[in-house]
């Protein structure tokens, strides 16, 4: 079988593990319920490790009777409720990290989910606690339900309910959130002072919730027009002209949220991410600089890194120092890992290069990019093997690097450009669901692989050599640094008289895992 009929086989094979998965575990019913849903093995739902005990996810409210005047409000929902939580006291994920959340799970952003989706959304991204719920008019009165789930225990508290004029809907979701956490010593005026008049949250809301980018200006400069003061709303329309690529616009919406507001730090980061973009790279370098000196953050010293990356000619110093720096301070983003080698392979220090990679690869065996840089590098040093099947892997994860391959006309190099930016700043380790939600998706495949490379044993066992080969390949290709996988391999190579395969696959052995006493015996009686 090909490595491209392979990596096929191994990815329309993954509903059919998963299934079989189901059998072979007892599980609670909550988790048998997430996984019917999503289609992931309970076991890997059950293994979660326990998130921090405030950790808090608000899913949008249905609008009970689709009323379509208040349809803002859905959102608006989470929105409030988060922020009321956040002011008594509780770490609760922001509307940002939500979202980015849900697209990368590719979960559609509607209301009304199930309670098995809800629950397993939670536990993907490291929270402990999810809220749902609804609302409805009923004339002029907001009528709310809420409902929370203990994510370790899987109770489902009793409906609570609030009702109050539509006008006073910050006082309904205000009592709520009290009623969810009842012994916060936060007063009521202290929660009434994160939110701004009622008109220009309204605004707000719609403008992010927009489809497009003229709409979205729209109704955020509305917002400010009804209450200047509304900072988020600038940070909002900051993003909306960066991602149109509009920097100076960009720049100029953030530079007027007051260095002295809550948002003002941000704002200043925004602003030195906007200063990147434009090329002023000497503004950028001490936005961050000062930022990093007035409060240490990794994601400071990775862009500081990034910037002195795209200097031409270095004069702003050495990136891979302060990426360095970053990875001290942050051992569990690959991302961090990825810059510093990839920062060691500009400079041409190809040892450095691989070790670094490699530790991204291990942290995310999914990151395509540092698994085709790695091979670029590893290819440079001499080890032909590693670095094939680490480009072979970047190549099925991803059709860019057959095209870059094709326009390289056989030279050995890596894309330019891959450097990665940070673009959030002061996020405490609980709340950093990027990290949460990769960790979650590499316990589901690693359960996956389990499955394959179970089978493939026992293929092995009963000498069906090539059924053998078809699940170890699956196997490594969900877990690329499996080396009992890679060893089974090499013996069946061995078993088929085919020798430089079986020496291939058992050098990845011993890489992957140098402890592998047995793999590596059966490499030196071959060499």
């Amino acid at each position: 079988m090909s490595n491209a009929r392979g990596a096929l086989a191994a990815r329309t094979s993954l509903a059919a593990a998963k299934a079989a998965a189901l059998q072979a575990v007892v599980c609670s019913a909550q988790a048998l319920a997430c996984a019917a849903v999503l289609g992931v093995s309970p076991a890997a739902a059950q293994t979660l490790p326990p998130a921090e005990p405030s950790l808090h996810l608000v899913v949008p409210f249905e609008n009970a009777t689709g009323e379509p005047r208040v349809y803002w409000l859905s959102e608006g929902a989470a929105v409030i409720l988060s922020d009321d939580l956040r002011a008594l006291g509780v770490a609760a994920i922001t509307r940002d990290d939500r979202r980015r959340a849900f697209d990368r799970l590719r979960v559609p952003a509607v209301t009304g989910l199930s309670h098995a989706t809800v629950i397993r959304l939670g536990q993907m991204v490291g929270a402990s606690q999810v809220t749902v719920g609804a609302f409805e008019l009923q004339r002029d009165d907001l009528v709310v339900r809420a409902r929370t789930i203990e994510l370790g225990t899987g109770r489902i508290s009793p409906e609570l309910v609030e009702r109050g004029p539509l006008e006073d809907l910050f006082a309904v979701y205000g009592r709520v959130a009290r009623r969810i956490v009842p012994d916060s010593p936060v007063s009521a005026d202290e929660m009434e002072q994160v939110h701004p008049p009622l008109p220009a949250f309204e605004q707000y809301i719609k403008g992010v919730l927009a489809a497009g980018a003229d709409a979205q200006v729209g109704f955020l400069t509305q917002a400010l027009r009804l209450y200047p003061a509304f900072h988020r709303a600038r940070i909002a329309l900051w993003g909306v002209h960066h991602e149109a690529g509009e920097h100076l616009a960009a720049l100029a919406i953030v530079r007027q949220v007051p260095a002295t507001h809550r948002l003002g730090r941000q704002a200043r980061f925004l602003a030195a991410l906007s200063f990147l973009q434009l090329g002023q790279y000497q503004e950028a370098f001490n936005a961050f600089a000062e930022l990093h000196a007035a409060m240490p953050d990794p994601a400071l010293l990775n862009n500081i890194g990034v910037v002195q990356l795209r200097v031409p000619d270095s004069a702003l110093g050495s990136a891979s120092d302060h990426f360095r720096q970053a990875v001290a301070m942050d051992e569990s983003d690959s991302d961090l890992f990825f810059n510093l080698g990839y920062a060691y392979w500009r400079a041409g220090e190809v040892e450095n290069a691989v070790e670094w990679l490699r530790e991204a690869v291990r942290r995310n065996p999914a990151d395509d990019a540092a698994h085709y840089v790695l091979g670029v590098a590893l290819q440079t040093s001499g080890h032909s093997a590693e670095a094939g099947r680490e480009k072979e892997l970047a190549r099925q994860l991803s059709s860019v690097y057959a095209e870059w391959e094709a326009r390289q006309g056989g030279s050995n190099a890596a894309p330019p450009g891959l450097e990665r930016l940070k673009t959030d700043i002061d996020v405490p380790a609980s709340l950093r669901v990027d990290a949460a939600v990769v960790a979650a998706e590499q316990r589901d495949q690693r359960a996956v692989a389990d499955f394959h490379f179970e089978r493939g044993r026992r293929f092995f066992d009963e000498e069906r050599d090539v059924e053998a080969l078809a699940e170890l390949r699956r196997t490594v290709f969900l877990a690329p640094y499996d080396s009992e996988a890679h060893l089974l391999i090499g013996r069946i190579y061995l078993r088929l008289g085919r020798v430089p395969d079986a020496i291939d696959a058992l050098k990845i052995a011993v890489w992957s895992d140098p402890a592998n006493a047995e793999a590596r015996a059966l490499l030196d009686t071959l060499r």
